[in-house]
């Protein structure tokens, strides 16, 4: 599994390519490096915490770690939908300057664990406002079908309203 390392934005993909773990939101696939994923759970509910950002459903005490859940629907500003009993929970390990994290990220359903080919990966076209999509790492095809690429860390990390690794630091 050493080649399955997680590439940084500013460099090409693998030409060996890695493994990402798809995921289905509002009809698209998204993939996140698999590398990245600590869980998969099913839906449970959070413990709402007050005067967070609206997309940050709450936390999750899992095996002692308080672990924020954010609501990718809401953070994409996609309509909403009822949780059912494929909407589930990835918690991932983001890195930031301050060190690593766990996040919890609220998806419609989990697709399946794919290779995705160095050849197959392209970078994410401009879309005018680069802020609004930095969290796109890249895309691909695989067998087929666009798969949209997440940069974890760029997501939660990079995100103003959850303060790097504290999600409730800048809530008021």
């Amino acid at each position: 599994m050493a080649n399955l390392i997680s590439q940084p934005r500013s460099e090409a993909p693998d030409a060996k390519g890695r493994q990402v773990l798809t995921f289905s939101l509002n009809g698209e696939t998204y993939g996140v490096d698999i590398l990245r994923v600590q869980e998969i759970r099913g839906w449970s509910a959070v413990n709402r915490i007050p005067q967070t950002p609206s997309h940050v459903l709450g936390v999750l005490n899992l095996r002692g770690t308080i672990v924020p859940i954010v609501d990718l629907r809401v953070h994409f500003n996609l309509p909403s939908a009822e949780f059912t009993p494929l909407t589930v929970i990835i918690v991932l390990s983001i890195r930031t300057a301050r060190g690593s994290s766990e996040f919890g990220l609220v998806v419609d359903s989990v697709s399946d664990v794919v290779d995705v080919r160095g050849e197959d990966v392209k970078e994410t076209p401009n879309m005018g406002n680069q802020h609004d999509s930095d969290f796109i790492e890249s895309l691909a095809t695989v067998n087929g079908h666009m798969l949209i690429l997440l940069d974890v860390d760029a997501l939660i990390g990079r995100d103003p309203s959850l303060q790097a690794t504290d999600p409730f630091a800048g809530a008021a």
